[in-house]
């Protein structure tokens, strides 16, 4: 298959198989997926929560809507972002790039001070609006990877936020969760499973200046 045809057979999931499980394998390459997610300058203000665990999905399910995909997947990925963002997440990423590259610091530092006055004149509401912003890019890298794989997703925007961040403990990691991916394998019996895809022409969704 190529890239278009995987996203072809790509839909939104509405039931998952319950005896299919990804492998370890798997699940690693969609965490190094979404490590390798572009983000604005390169911060990474996100981070993946991985769930495979029926117990902690059992009780995310009333805070998601009793949407069934949330019991029935293989595993559950929340996207969350940072609760409150500060200029030390600046100084960390310089930091690892001087590690990585070795770059001087005065190669560095101007646009280390630039970033740093970009975030102290943000409040922590449009900051956490950017960083959400980043998730969305990574859920959609991780819908693209899913279907190169052959692995089935739906992502899920409809859900309560605070009490997925209580249930999964998230304050005291300085999260917040802001979207939701069930992943693992379509049932034979998902009603969706053999529906055309739906989607507007060509020439209606793309507009091209030469």
């Amino acid at each position: 298959m190529t890239i278009i045809d995987n996203l072809k057979w790509r839909y939104a999931v509405k039931k998952f198989d319950t005896n299919k499980k990804l492998t370890e394998e798997q699940v690693n390459t969609l965490k190094e997926a979404f490590n390798l997610t572009a983000t604005s300058y390169g911060l990474q203000p996100i981070k993946l929560i991985v769930i495979n665990n029926k117990e902690v999905q059992e009780q995310l399910l009333p805070f998601s809507f009793n949407q069934q995909q949330i019991m029935q997947a293989s595993h559950l990925f929340v996207i969350c972002i940072q609760d409150n963002y500060t200029t030390k997440e600046v100084t960390e990423y310089f930091n690892l790039v001087k590690k990585i590259r070795n770059t001087p610091d005065e190669i560095l530092n101007p646009f280390k001070d630039f970033l740093t006055a970009e975030i102290q004149k943000k409040t922590q509401e449009e900051l956490a609006i950017a960083n959400k912003n980043q998730a969305y890019i990574a859920l959609g890298n991780l819908l693209t990877v899913c279907a190169s794989l052959n692995i089935d997703s739906c992502p899920m925007e409809g859900f309560i936020p605070s009490k997925y961040d209580e249930v999964l403990g998230l304050e005291k990691h300085n999260l917040k969760s802001v979207l939701v991916l069930p992943v693992g394998f379509r049932a034979e019996d998902d009603y969706m499973k053999d529906l055309l895809k739906v989607r507007k022409n060509l020439t209606e969704s793309v507009i091209e200046i030469s």
